[in-house]
């Protein structure tokens, strides 16, 4: 029958056996963008048959299923995508809370991660799929004014199996909006988590002397508590290899100190991750072995207002690494006791590439920049994702 787009619903679901199909859909996935299509491969009968015709006929070789899936990031379906996405995975219990958990999705170190199998229900044509084997490829989750955070993968899986009708029932999640979006920057690990700390002098004014660590691995606006210290204190500026100035003095003697990253406003944002993903194409039939994962790179970029050159020029000029996490909180919506649907992308070695200041005789400075990830040894990971929501596991 004809219809709109909108009728077409897709579904996804772990698969126990790699290649098996799942009997159902663990998740049915709103969707913005759509073309999971089947894709086939033709020889051509090309010899000569004493006439000038290009060709006899042609037999199919392979078959496969391939294309985009594009949506809003939800805060529990979400994370079947990113299990198969990444390939590691570790869960625990939220910090004081019965029911909520921590997903945490790093990158696996093999070539076969987690596969889905993806469902097609098509009441256009009155006739629904399985694909199984399904990966999800290189991913592009993207952060913007006026629009929800959305995510766009590139999607590979076996060639469709005829089901019965599925009867979808979509799962009720919470959605990340722009205004629940944060960015946070350090130039070590510990920084970007808060877990940085130190010691020196400082008694009743806003000047740190005697530092115990080098304040190389420190940087304007990053935050600073300790006893004395007064709320939403920062780095100001660094003065020297073991001294710092706080951005309000101090209330008394203060001689123990811990650091958290700068909070900086930005206007957009965009990280590229994962790679190609390959078709293992074997003698004895059709369909692919399997589709494995290749090298795994992370990229981005933000926009920034221009308001000072300690934002990312200074790391820019300097060759210095940036620890960033890209991340939404919705603090519109509890779960559990106290706590908000979350994610948010650590990646503790980024290197920015390119800083571009274009000006425009009427319109306000802005800063674009592009930055890569590198794998960090001593943080063992390249990026981590942590998703927060009432989900028990992914596993």
């Amino acid at each position: 029958m004809k219809g709109i787009g909108r009728q077409v619903q897709v579904g996804a679901a772990k698969e126990t056996t790699r290649g098996t199909a799942q009997s159902s859909a663990t998740y049915w996935l709103p969707w913005a963008e759509l073309d999971l299509a089947e894709k086939k491969e033709f020889v051509e009968d090309g010899q000569a048959y004493g006439v000038i015709e290009d060709n006899a006929g042609m037999s199919s070789v392979k078959r496969m299923m391939e294309g985009p899936l594009k949506g809003p990031v939800f805060d529990q379906s979400i994370g079947l995508l990113m299990r198969s996405q990444t390939g590691g995975y570790t869960v625990g219990a939220h910090a004081g809370e019965a029911s909520v958990y921590d997903h945490d999705f790093t990158i696996g170190q093999n070539v076969q991660h987690q596969s889905l199998t993806f469902f097609l229900h098509d009441p256009l044509s009155g006739i629904d799929y399985s694909h199984a084997n399904g990966v999800i490829g290189k991913t592009e989750w993207t952060f913007a004014l006026k629009k929800y955070i959305e995510f766009s993968s590139n999607v590979k899986a076996l060639t469709g199996a005829v089901k019965s009708a599925f009867t979808p029932a979509t799962t009720s999640e919470n959605k990340f909006l722009p205004q629940h979006f944060y960015a946070k920057f350090a130039l070590d690990y510990a920084g970007l988590g808060g877990t940085k700390t130190a010691t020196g002098t400082c008694s009743s004014t806003t000047h740190v002397t005697g530092l115990s660590i080098n304040t190389n691995t420190l940087r304007v606006g990053m935050t600073v508590t300790g006893a004395n210290i007064p709320a939403g204190a920062t780095i100001a500026t660094i003065v020297s290899s073991n001294a710092f100035d706080l951005s309000v003095a101090s209330t008394g003697a203060a001689s123990s100190y811990t650091f958290g990253p700068a909070t900086i406003s930005l206007k957009s944002a965009k990280i590229t991750e994962g790679g190609e993903v390959e078709d293992q194409e074997v003698l004895g039939s059709q369909d692919p072995a399997d589709f494995l994962k290749k090298e795994y790179s992370v990229e981005g970029s933000f926009e920034a207002i221009w308001q000072n050159e300690s934002d990312f020029k200074t790391q820019f000029m300097a060759g210095t690494p940036l620890a960033v996490r890209l991340g939404a909180k919705n603090t519109d919506v509890i779960i559990g006791t106290s706590t908000n649907p979350e994610i948010y992308f650590d990646m503790p070695k980024c290197t920015i590439k390119e800083l571009g200041r274009p000006f425009k005789v009427k319109d306000l400075v802005y800063q674009d920049i592009k930055f890569k990830a590198s794998y960090s040894p001593s943080d063992s990971m390249m990026v981590k994702r942590r998703l927060t929501n009432t989900v028990a596991t992914y596993a």
